[in-house]
């Protein structure tokens, strides 16, 4: 059977000087999948839209910001991670530059800045917590990832480097 999972992206917005990134805290909704866990930006891909348009957009409409410096981070893929069982596969980029002011709040929640030592002390996915030090590792290659959800949570990960 082929693998058609729901194409999806998610930015992480840094700083000028990279010691922040802006995050949302999925505080807005109720029954929300996501209530009360802080994220990046992003979320799934339009017909007939490429990644980097599709980041763009998202970034655009949740942050009210344009992004002008992305970096393709990796990509992950979630065999099991929707509400229903759904697969999703993810492009994760990083975002080093970006004109206009960032939204406060959003129709998912709150906008803010967190120093990037903290973020793994905020309510997260738990999948996060694996990828996220190589999110803010800016040296670090193009990575791909396979983290399998079962019932919500992850049951696996391993991670291969491009290079």
């Amino acid at each position: 059977m082929p693998y058609t999972p729901i194409l999806a992206t998610l930015g992480y917005v840094f700083s000028p000087d990279r010691r922040k990134v802006l995050l949302v805290h999925r505080n807005a909704r109720a029954g929300d999948a996501h209530l009360g866990k802080y994220n990046g930006l992003g979320g799934k891909l339009e017909p007939n839209e490429d990644i980097v348009t599709g980041i763009r957009r998202e970034i655009r409409e949740e942050a009210g910001i344009e992004c002008s410096d992305l970096q393709l981070a990796g990509t992950v893929s979630w065999p099991g991670f929707g509400k229903n069982g759904e697969d999703w596969f993810g492009f994760l980029f990083r975002i080093f530059e970006f004109t206009g002011t960032p939204a406060k709040s959003n129709s998912e929640g709150t906008l803010d800045w967190f120093d990037l030592e903290r973020v793994q002390e905020l309510p997260l996915w738990d999948g996060d917590r694996w990828f996220l030090p190589i999110i803010f590792d800016f040296a670090a290659p193009p990575f791909h990832g396979l983290m399998p959800y079962h019932n919500g949570s992850p049951v696996g990960w391993t991670v291969q480097s491009a290079r």
